[in-house]
């Protein structure tokens, strides 16, 4: 069978570890593990050489848990994930929806403090560049960021 686009089974046959791997951007340690913990049930093996073989449904419950990884979701949290999308669409609907809602909003609290870290950073740069230039005034604006960014730590 040829791959309509990238990243699909090999043509010869289902993908090795490492081919997963690169696919995925998981390492293989990393895939082992999600294997051991049982996000990814039993990785089916070569008869003969005993090496993993990630047939096209693996490969793509690896890919959808890439793309929750990459949001920062936990390994709980994708464990629940595929839990409830074994119950089935309609059945765990609700709960699918507030796992990704209460996901988007660690996300959008972690923007937020990420957001006065960068604050705090420039505002510190500003003041060490009107020292640096001997600019008094400046210095004491870039100051006065620095103790309001330091209030929202």
């Amino acid at each position: 069978m040829a791959a309509t686009r990238e990243g699909r089974e090999r043509a010869e046959g289902p993908l090795t570890i490492q081919e997963m791997a690169q696919r995925s951007g998981f390492s293989e340690p990393t895939l082992r593990y999600y294997e051991k913990v049982g996000l990814l049930g039993v990785v089916p093996r070569d008869d003969s050489s005993g090496h993993r073989r990630y047939h096209s449904p693996l490969a793509e419950r690896v890919d959808a848990l890439a793309c929750l990884r990459s949001s920062g979701m936990s390994v709980a949290d994708m464990r629940r994930y595929l839990t409830l999308l074994d119950a089935g669409d309609r059945a765990a609907a609700a709960e699918q929806r507030d796992l990704f809602a209460r996901h988007a909003d660690r996300l959008s609290a972690e923007i937020e403090r990420l957001r006065t870290r960068q604050a705090y950073l420039r505002a510190k740069s500003d003041m060490w560049d009107a020292r640096h230039r001997g600019d008094t005034t400046a210095e004491t604006r870039a100051v006065e960021q620095v103790q309001r960014a330091l209030k929202d730590f």
